[in-house]
């Protein structure tokens, strides 16, 4: 079917950290929400159909899924990505900052040193210091507006440290890179060589624009694959967040005990009934849906570039998620001088120190999974308050 993700959906009200939360976090209400990585669009038909089947059964006991869960999931990265993981590498958590956060309590103990790469999603920060480990960071290096990795100071980092965790976020957020293979395998070999093993985030994977292309870590080869830890959720891709459901690979049967004791001494042992009927359905049906989303977020990010070129902001080339990582640096503001401007315009942004106080410091991160006529809208609010070169 042909989806239009160009309609209004009015989220207020709805218990919404997106659109009603504007009084946690100090916000005017009257601000559009530009911020969370969650998207305005429904999910697709066969989604929502699954949902209401499960409510009108009326009975939500403990569930857990059938073969059928397994063969939807295993087949949306078989081929998508020619990822074939093995049923006994699934473990399903709700979410796939839990599962960073187990894999650091299970992998480290307090005071370890564990590696990540700012500028990069914040909870990646907090789950390091919120579990008490000491946070080591490879700085990402920008070069001709392309972000790439220091891999000098990439291993020095771990040597120096004794680095027993790497972070990684691929396809990376809030940048925009999809990382290449040869990217890939040059971290995970320095990881391989000093032990350290890699916790994969992979939550953006179905967001990548031609000709990038998103390389599952665990695929680079045998080795890697038994030394990586691969977080998935079908969340971002099909708006899903609320529904809690993530699907975690982890070929390497020690490094599976490891994660799942932790996971059991966390409490927690089934996730919702809801997000299992969602997920499933999302990677059985969900194909023309993420296609036809790809085509209209890359018409959105257009739009984007046409902004840039009338003010001389920068934006980062956008080869994977849907957020824009947007370089107001030439304007010569201050990190409270930009905020006050997207204040003034009436957006609620992500500001980019809060992905590293000095790698996001003249940046603005802003979700463009919206319809077309709220994008265009929020960049002509920006244009309005006089910014140009």
């Amino acid at each position: 079917m042909k989806y239009d993700f160009g309609i209004l959906h009015d989220r207020k009200n709805t218990n919404s950290v997106k659109y009603d939360s504007h009084r946690e976090f100090g916000k005017r209400p009257d601000l559009v929400p530009m911020w969370v990585a969650d998207t305005d669009f429904k999910v697709p038909i066969e989604v929502e159909n699954a949902l209401l089947a499960c409510a009108s059964h009326g009975i939500f006991g403990y569930s857990e899924p059938n073969n059928t869960y397994w063969e939807a999931v295993s087949a949306w990265f078989r081929d998508g990505f020619d990822y074939n993981p093995k049923i006994e590498y699934l473990i399903k958590t709700p979410g796939v900052v839990f599962a960073l956060a187990l894999a650091i309590r299970a992998f480290t103990d307090v005071g370890d040193a564990v590696l990540i790469q700012r500028p990069v999603y914040y909870p990646f920060s907090e789950v390091v210091r919120d579990n008490k480990r000491k946070l080591i960071n490879n700085s990402l290096v920008c070069k001709n507006g392309r972000y790439g990795i220091d891999l000098e100071d990439f291993e020095r980092k771990i040597v120096e440290n004794d680095v027993k965790l790497f972070l990684l976020c691929s396809p990376h957020n809030p940048v925009g890179r999809v990382w290449q293979r040869k990217e890939l395998e040059e971290m995970g070999k320095i990881c391989l060589k000093h032990k350290c093993p890699v916790v994969s985030d992979e939550i953006h994977c179905d967001f990548v624009f031609a000709p990038h292309r998103h390389t599952v870590f665990a695929t680079l080869s045998q080795e890697l694959e038994q030394n990586s830890i691969i977080c998935t959720s079908p969340s971002k891709t099909f708006n899903l967040a609320g529904l809690q459901a993530a699907n975690i690979f982890i070929s390497d049967a020690h490094l599976r005990e490891k994660f799942a004791a932790e996971y059991r001494a966390s409490g927690y042992s089934r996730i919702n009934t809801m997000g299992l009927a969602a997920c499933q359905s999302a990677y059985t049906y969900g194909r023309d849906y993420l296609s036809q989303l790809l085509e209209y977020l890359s018409g959105n990010m257009e739009l984007v570039y046409e902004f840039c070129s009338r003010t001389g902001i920068r934006a980062v080339p956008l080869e994977g998620t849907y957020l824009a990582w947007l370089d107001f640096s030439p304007l010569g503001l201050s990190d409270r001088e930009i905020n006050a401007l997207i204040d003034k315009a009436g957006l609620w942004l992500s500001s980019g120190t809060v992905f590293g106080r000095e790698e996001g410091s003249g940046f603005q991160r802003i979700n463009i999974a919206c319809p077309r006529s709220v994008l265009s809208e929020a960049l002509e609010k920006i244009e309005k308050t006089g910014v140009k070169l």
